[in-house]
């Protein structure tokens, strides 16, 4: 038990000493699975929305994709989205290949599956009678969405839950996209990587200890906003 202590007491001395390697990259890991999570929600809420409202043939095949999409392995996304960006790429003419942007697009492609796939779940468990009644209040096609969308927020909560706690620990995806280049696109999965590399257990296990604390902060912050719509439905 004495190697945790050391590691936390690492973890510990890291952030409070102000070191310039720490926080540069604690803040690039939150801006590029944030940023990842938010665009994927934006993308897909619209169309978990859609694949829970509708019934259309084929449905159960898209849902089958959608669902095996949330399972991909990082590191196979992670290996696509480098082909794609590489310079005879269809994506090349970004030069996006070892940036933040390109590691923010493969976390994007891993979160949104999850998001889609949780989020048309829960809003296919939306009772019919209730449709019936907005329609019935002459409730418009935007009006009838805000009041589902209001009704099932504790399932969205859960889809950018689960798609946040996804991206945030990968460490295939950015790995391979943004290269663990120190200082640029260095994030804290990819900093545990090259601390073990180098045999620094102690410091990788404080980043480990970081990562961990920063996601339960996250998660705690959104589960808290997921059970405050629990109790308001009660």
């Amino acid at each position: 038990m004495d190697i945790y202590s050391r590691a936390f007491t690492e973890a510990v001395r890291l952030l409070s000493a102000g070191d310039v390697t720490v926080w540069p990259v604690i803040l690039l890991s939150l801006q590029v699975s944030g940023s990842a999570v938010l665009i994927a929600t934006v993308i897909g809420l619209p169309i978990g929305y859609l694949l829970g409202m509708s019934r259309f043939a084929g449905r159960g095949f898209v849902m089958m994709l959608v669902n095996t999409a949330m399972g991909f392995p990082p590191v196979v996304i992670g290996l696509f989205v480098y082909m794609a960006l590489s310079r005879s790429g269809p994506l090349g003419f970004l030069d996006w290949l070892f940036t933040p942007s390109g590691m923010v697009l493969a976390q994007v492609i891993l979160a949104a599956p999850l998001v889609i796939g949780v989020s048309a779940a829960a809003i296919s468990n939306v009772p019919r009678d209730l449709r019936m009644q907005l329609r019935a209040l002459g409730a418009s096609r935007w009006q009838e969405g805000i009041a589902i969308l209001t009704e099932v927020r504790s399932g969205i909560i859960v889809s950018i839950i689960a798609g946040f706690g996804a991206i945030i620990s990968e460490v295939g995806a950015v790995s391979i996209v943004g290269g663990g280049i120190e200082r640029y696109t260095d994030v804290m999965t990819t900093a545990i990587m090259a601390n073990v590399r180098r045999g620094e257990f102690a410091k990788a296990t404080a980043w480990a200890f970081i990562l961990i604390g920063i996601a339960l902060m996250v998660n705690a912050v959104l589960t808290t906003m997921q059970n405050r719509g629990v109790h308001y439905e009660r």
